[in-house]
């Protein structure tokens, strides 16, 4: 069996974490499975790839704070660079004929690059199912709903789609309530509950001795993801520690992402060297290993890392960033609310806040308590596995009836 997918890849590294993720747990369960990945995220060759995944890369796009695409590196134009990777999307997809294809987020693909794949699996290979995978939140409810009935996204899902997958659940975001799903979508949709994550590679144990943290002190460990719009974050933490009481007893690992601009991670380099405690690293594909072995974490309220931090049951301040959309400030709203953690917003975002928070996490750790399904990797690989049977059964149907029918015209 085949499946082909394709991973939303503009902004970060959180596409391409939560769909790797996906296809690494359906590789281990689903028997003679096949993958190939399409996206242009620049940091796929810095993962694990599991046996069975393969990947074709696009050229990188990238969206800034505007929230507007554009090319990354090539030095060719935004329509240019669009033609190129629908042209490469199409072709793997002629040449792999998937049983399945898995679309992350956008059902046209960044400015519509999936439209002539969709066409052709539609016109040429319909037996193909189509699977739009979506995270709890998107955006806003106004500013998502006004993008998918501008790009056609709902007519899309009537017409193509087979299924819409919602990895998230209903007591923190009612995403076919809140972005005002048909009837004809509410009933192709299923909330599969968050991405639950394996235990790192190492243990508690063995990080903290690498990071040189002794059984008296505490470990902070500080992730703005990919870190594109990150240094504030990691600015203001450091500002923070000159207010932490020496009582805490605190070492820091700064992960600043590989997606942080080289001049600003300089002087990040350049001030953590005031700070004998704190240690800086650029990247890991192993960051659950950390959280695992981390008292507190300081975060951005992405949708892979509060769900690595929630596998993890750990304490955690989130700060959420508001642009280019409002996703990470309404999980955080909606998770604060339920007395998972505690979070600072935009507005109050400063070193005394942070650090007050630090020593109350330190102290009196918020764990969380609300218990809902974490179980997502196994109802999306029971949905996508049913449908692939679905697939293969159709086929094996069709081809009969072909035989049959040129045998019954000679």
């Amino acid at each position: 069996m085949r499946l082909l997918v394709y991973s939303h890849d503009t902004y970060g590294l959180g596409n391409i974490r939560r769909m790797l993720a996906i296809c690494e747990h359906l590789l281990s369960e689903i028997p003679e499975l096949t993958i190939l990945l399409l996206s242009g995220s620049p940091m796929l060759q810095g993962f694990r790839l599991p046996k069975g995944l393969d990947y074709i890369k696009l050229p990188c796009l990238n969206r800034g704070k505007t929230g507007e695409v554009a090319v990354k590196y090539l030095d060719m134009g935004i329509e240019e660079t669009i033609r190129l990777r629908s042209q490469l999307i199409l072709s793997a997809a002629i040449n792999f004929q998937p049983d399945l294809f898995l679309v992350d987020k956008k059902p046209y693909g960044v400015k519509n690059e999936l439209a002539d794949t969709i066409n052709y699996f539609h016109r040429e290979l319909p037996e193909t199912k189509l699977v739009l995978l979506l995270r709890d939140i998107l955006d806003s409810p106004e500013a998502t709903i006004a993008e998918w009935q501008k790009n056609g996204y709902y007519i899309a899902l009537e017409k193509y789609y087979h299924q819409v997958l919602i990895v998230g659940t209903l007591e923190v975001f009612d995403t076919v309530k809140e972005y005002q799903f048909s009837p004809i979508l509410t009933q192709k949709s299923r909330y599969c509950g968050y991405i639950s994550r394996n235990p790192g590679l190492k243990s508690l144990e063995i990080i903290r001795e690498e990071l040189q943290v002794s059984p008296q002190e505490h470990l902070i460990l500080v992730t703005p993801g990919g870190g594109e719009d990150g240094y504030e974050l990691v600015e203001i933490y450091l500002a923070a520690l000159q207010l932490l009481p020496a009582a805490n007893h605190c070492k820091s690992l700064i992960i600043c992402g590989p997606e942080m601009p080289i001049n600003q991670k300089q002087l990040i380099y350049q001030a953590a060297n005031n700070y004998p405690q704190v240690q800086i690293g650029e990247f890991t594909d192993d960051l659950m290993s950390y959280i695992q072995a981390a008292d507190v974490i300081v975060s951005m309220a992405g949708y892979n890392t509060v769900c690595e931090i929630l596998s993890a049951n750990k304490p955690a301040v989130l700060i959420p960033r508001c642009q280019p959309s409002k996703e990470q400030l309404i999980r955080t709203q909606a998770m604060d609310k339920l007395g998972l953690f505690p979070a600072i917003y935009p507005e109050n975002f400063n070193p005394n806040k942070l650090k007050n928070l630090l020593i109350h996490q330190l102290n009196n750790p918020r764990i969380p308590e609300f218990v809902f399904s974490m179980n997502g990797l196994g109802n999306v690989k029971y949905y996508i596995h049913l449908l692939l049977i679905q697939t293969k059964c159709e086929r094996q149907i069709n081809k009969a009836n072909r035989t049959l029918t040129l045998a019954m015209s000679k």
